[in-house]
């Protein structure tokens, strides 16, 4: 269940030790927090987006694992969970291909060596 990872890391990032400090930040009774542990209540989009946004989580990618969450049908939940991982993944590669271009870029710039190669091939 997401909802328990993302109470989790809310928990860790405040340097809570009790699940009564997380509903007193949510304005809820201390058993929902419990109820939400349990799979008996879901977290709503609102507070997914404040537990992430306070735990340093991306809140689209806390709220695709919420509504995976609070699927019943499993191919349903299994489209959730596959919306995520490819959210997730796009973003990974985003990243690993700008860095790249960068240190490309940085190389380039640098090195004397490849800019000769370069006015010799132009």
């Amino acid at each position: 269940m997401y909802q328990n990872e993302l109470l989790d890391a809310y928990k860790k990032a405040k340097d809570y030790i009790q699940d009564k400090q997380i509903a007193a930040d949510l304005n809820l009774p201390r058993q929902r927090i419990g109820e939400m542990r349990k799979g008996k209540r879901y977290i709503s989009d609102s507070e997914a987006v404040f537990l992430a946004e306070n735990a340093g989580i991306d809140p689209e990618v806390a709220l695709l694992g919420c509504h995976a969450d609070r699927n019943d049908n499993p191919h349903v939940k299994a489209l959730w969970e596959n919306i995520a991982k490819k959210f997730n993944g796009v973003g990974l590669s985003s990243i690993s291909m700008s860095l790249g271009g960068l240190g490309l870029v940085a190389i380039l710039d640098v090195s004397p060596v490849s800019h000769y190669a370069l006015c010799i091939l132009c």
